[in-house]
């Protein structure tokens, strides 16, 4: 059969999108799909059942299956690659054309190209994105804003390193079926970017390389590599050329740092510390679990708790150990031009924060706006000097155990009623935006995309459910949600204005009533925000 008899593009047509869905990328596609689709749902089965256990009572460990490989200590990940030597600095963000001018041009080592928690899987996001990677490598990409000033990139010499992060394993796409079935959207952007940019890459002197997102176990990054594999065979491009860094941004997988690594070792780049998916992970593995697994209100937690550092202090041991990058996570807090006062205090933290992950032995660590690369750069020049990693600082002093990782009641911090509204506004005026096609949002000085959100949503489905109370106030219950529901909401429409009517927000209010308060959770609120999405 035709490899291409079976694919069907269910999406919309738009400008240039046949330079990006292509015979070739499709053919990568299905291929990938035929090959891997079904483990990719058996792994995510495993899932479930896993989620059954632990609310069954059950708990998490380092893995006795897998004790040989993390006593082992001979082997190695792949030496770093060209163009990830040096990752001192990394600017995240989505891939709409200003910000892939901005990040390349931003000074920082590497851009994560975002597809997945910045961006959201609106079609034209998907495929426009996919262009803007294309014309940046082709140097043919440029952008006038609607003030007329104009964006181009710098000389190559003075890019940053692209780095695409594609959507998690849950998330499928819906506009590209193959045999009548949804694609994953991890494949599928995998697969688009390898085919049309791994040569451009290459030629380029550096390669095609990934952040892996929303992992849990060391299986679902042996489907990863077996893509890899696959991949890199259909376009007779060397094994070994593609790497991947991995976000250890599940409470699970930060028992399976070592065999993670194992399992994408030719093509790894290392590990990264996700902290508000890690967060978001921990709220809902043991969502149901009580007051051992409650967490105080989100601006609250810092990386400084127990279970963050334990979380961050073995992420560093595991990758020095096995010679890969250990990469810090990113600050929320933006700067605001319009006020210094604001600027000043961003900058504190955020000066704070990559101190610790400098000091911690962090090879570099993520901003999320082109303000914040200077003073990242600066901290961590200050720690490395004409080095370009600290690999060579093994840790050996850091033992993390499984109780450690899991200590998430000695966290400090209260759950008030500034905390529960906080989480409403955000999650409201996030996903208002997530379904007009806007996944990164500056909201109350902090850079929101979905993990942020789902934290928000994920909080207030815990407190409802274990009977919490807020510090000096009353139990948190449906009638109290509704109630400030309706006067963030008000709030909103205050400062909105006439904008109010076209922000979206009847539609957000709906989604997000259902994933903080319906009786089910929802594992991932970007699911039935999808199916909303044209």
């Amino acid at each position: 059969m035709d490899a291409l008899s079976g694919v069907e593009i269910a999406g919309p047509s738009g400008s240039r999108y046949d330079e990006i869905l292509t015979l070739e990328a499709l053919d990568l596609v299905a291929v990938l799909h035929r090959e891997l689709g079904q483990r990719r749902q058996d792994l995510l089965a495993a899932r479930a059942r896993r989620q059954q256990e632990l609310s069954a009572g059950g708990t998490l460990d380092f893995l006795t299956s897998t004790e040989a490989i993390r006593s082992d200590a001979t082997w190695r990940v792949a030496p770093p690659a060209p163009g990830l030597i040096d990752r001192r600095v990394e600017i995240t963000g989505p891939t709409d054309r200003k910000m892939t001018i901005n990040a390349l041009n931003s000074g920082a080592k590497v851009w994560l190209a975002d597809f997945e928690d910045a961006s959201t899987p609106l079609w034209d996001n998907m495929i426009t994105g996919q262009l803007n990677l294309k014309d940046a490598l082709d140097r043919t990409i440029d952008f006038t804003s609607e003030e007329g000033k104009a964006y181009q990139l710098r000389p190559d010499d003075e890019l940053a390193t692209i780095v695409v992060r594609p959507r998690g394993w849950h998330l499928p796409e819906k506009h590209l079926l193959i045999d009548g079935e949804r694609a994953s959207g991890s494949l599928v952007d995998f697969a688009l970017y390898f085919t049309h940019c791994a040569r451009r890459q290459l030629e380029k002197g550096k390669g095609p390389y990934f952040y892996l997102a929303k992992m849990e176990s060391h299986l679902e990054a042996r489907l990863w590599n077996d893509a890899f594999v696959l991949a890199q065979d259909a376009l007779g491009i060397p094994q070994g050329t593609i790497r991947a860094t991995v976000l250890i941004e599940t409470i699970p997988a930060a028992f399976e740092m070592d065999e993670i690594l194992y399992e994408l070792r030719d093509h790894s780049a290392g590990l990264n510390a996700g902290r508000w998916d890690y967060l978001f992970s921990i709220i809902k593995k043991f969502r149901s679990r009580g007051a051992e697994f409650l967490l105080p209100e989100r601006n609250a937690i810092t990386m400084t708790a127990p279970m963050m550092r334990a979380y961050t202090e073995l992420l560093v041991k595991t990758c020095h150990a096995r010679g890969a990058h250990a990469m810090g996570g990113m600050a929320a807090f933006i700067p605001n031009r319009r006020d210094p006062e604001v600027t000043e205090r961003a900058l504190a933290k955020v000066r704070d924060d990559k101190t610790r992950e400098s000091g911690d032995g962090f090879d570099g660590s993520w901003v999320a706006h082109p303000d914040l690369v200077p003073i990242c750069r600066e901290i961590f020049d200050g720690v490395l000097g004409d080095k370009p990693n600290q690999l060579t600082r093994l840790r050996d002093d850091v033992h993390v155990s499984a109780a450690e990782l899991l200590a998430v009641s000695e966290t400090p911090g209260e759950i008030t009623e500034a905390g529960l509204r906080s989480n409403i506004s955000v999650g409201l005026q996030y996903l208002a935006s997530w379904l007009h096609g806007t996944g990164a949002v500056a909201i109350f000085n902090l850079m929101e995309d979905a993990a942020t959100a789902e934290i928000s949503r994920s909080q207030i489905w815990q407190w409802l459910h274990n009977d919490v109370s807020l510090a000096g106030g009353p139990q948190v219950t449906t009638e109290l949600v509704e109630r400030l529901i309706g006067e963030e909401l008000a709030a909103i429409r205050e400062q909105l204005g006439d904008a109010y009517d076209a922000a979206g927000y009847e539609q957000a209010t709906a989604l997000f009533t259902e994933v903080a308060l319906a009786d089910d959770y929802v594992d991932f609120l970007t699911l039935p925000a999808y199916e909303r999405m044209p």
